[in-house]
């Protein structure tokens, strides 16, 4: 653990940010569709990603072969998974689409692994998860709003679910690449595509924007997508992912709905129950045990 202790560091600091995105986002969403907000957040990280490879790399070039895997893990991973978050948020309740969203994804991971990866899905990676798994389902339907079955919410719950099989496999896809690319080539380059593959959705966005009316808190909300949530947040995300592993690596996103919470509390008055605290408890100690394996797993990618 000591050896990657600084890796689980940097993934619960990108899941505290993705969490407190949640509600930062919510001061961008009255000026902006969905759509474009999105596509602004990518976009414009793009040429910071692209300059930090020139500068640390010396080039930012990938064979022509990779190209199509980039592209297709960009469209998929970027322009596919952003477009159903927004409308899996849209036909099902928020609750819903947190567990959904969040829950299912390390699972999935674990059980794709073998297609993209050599890499033991341990027994304490197991147990921990598990209880790390209570821990979310409590801050989640712990919350005022329980877990909704209704035949109205069908699409959204499938949707929701979707984002989980799909990020998944995302987070698979790149772990070959990142074996030949450094995790800061691999990011830049999807990220590109998605990008392009985003910007036709977003034509009909544009013209009704009022840029002279922004206020401070709405340029800060950009600031906060751009710099941290996709610039530092997928770049540290997949240096982490490389060195701990894919399964380990996933359980961690179990911090987002916690920090969603506090965002919620912090900036809109929401109230945080007795069972989203011990949820949260919950979830640091099946993280611990999962940090705590002693033998480090050898990761040997696929070719």
């Amino acid at each position: 653990m000591k050896t990657n202790l600084l890796y689980f560091i940097g993934l619960i600091f990108v899941s505290i940010i993705w969490g407190a995105n949640f509600g930062i986002s919510r001061f961008a969403m009255d000026v902006f569709t969905p759509e474009v907000f999105v596509f602004l957040r990518f976009g414009l990280a793009l040429p910071i990603l692209f300059l930090i490879l020139k500068i640390t790399e010396g080039s930012i070039k990938v064979e022509k072969r990779d190209m199509i895997k980039l592209a297709i893990i960009g469209f998929f991973g970027v322009t596919v998974l952003e477009i159903l978050v927004m409308y899996s948020i849209k036909f099902t309740t928020l609750a819903n689409a947190s567990l959904l969203n969040v829950a299912p994804w390390p699972i999935f991971t674990a059980l794709f692994a073998p297609l993209f990866i050599k890499e033991r899905f341990t027994l304490r990676v197991a147990t921990g998860g598990f209880v790390a798994f209570i821990g979310v389902s409590l801050i989640i339907l712990g919350g005022d709003e329980g877990f909704e079955m209704g035949s109205q919410y069908m699409l959204g719950n499938l949707l929701a679910l979707s984002i989980s099989l799909i990020g998944a496999l995302f987070n698979l896809s790149c772990m070959p690449l990142m074996k030949k690319y450094s995790p800061m080539r691999v990011t830049s380059w999807y990220i590109l595509f998605g990008s392009a593959f985003l910007f036709p959705i977003t034509l009909t966005g544009w013209q009704d924007i009022q840029w002279s009316q922004f206020s401070v808190t709405v340029w800060s909300a950009i600031g906060y997508n751009v710099l941290l949530c996709t610039v530092a947040a997928f770049v540290i995300w997949n240096v982490s992912m490389k060195k701990v592993g894919a399964s380990k690596s996933n359980f961690f996103r179990y911090f987002v709905p916690a920090s969603a919470t506090i965002a919620g509390a912090l900036f809109f008055d929401e109230k945080i129950l007795l069972t989203q605290i011990i949820g949260g408890v919950i979830i640091i100690l099946g993280l611990i045990w999962i940090g705590m394996e002693r033998k480090d797993i050898s990761i040997n990618r696929a070719a």
